[in-house]
């Protein structure tokens, strides 16, 4: 009698199945984000700190969204294309805006024969 083996190319891949305790820790620490800007907002913070601390906490939180909820943690290629190419992107963008807007400040002050107020 000879056995044969299953066909494994077959058979579906099955998709990843994740306890509860995964969402539950995704949770907390959402909720423990959440509570960090909630208290750079209550502590009086502001100027540079307070929106760097802000959009630092709101990148995390959208990191974790994705990752997990969205299920791209699994899928490597697909989380580099959906969260650090739109970053780098988003960072270039205001980089070249930030150099323009030094070139026409340049410029407006050597039209006027001044310093402009921005």
């Amino acid at each position: 009698m000879t056995q044969t083996t299953p066909d494994l190319a077959a058979r579906p891949e099955q998709d990843p199945q994740h306890s509860g305790r995964l969402f539950f820790i995704v949770w907390a620490w959402l909720f423990g984000l959440s509570a960090l800007s909630w208290l750079v907002a209550y502590f009086g913070i502001s100027g540079i700190p307070r929106w760097s601390l802000i959009t630092v906490f709101m990148i995390a939180k959208a990191v974790l969204i994705v990752a997990v909820f969205m299920r791209l943690a699994w899928e490597r290629l697909a989380l580099v294309f959906a969260i650090v190419a739109p970053l780098l992107a988003l960072i270039a963008f205001i980089s070249a805006l930030n150099f323009e807007s030094a070139y026409i400040h340049s410029q407006r002050s050597n039209y006027q024969g001044g310093p402009t107020s921005p």
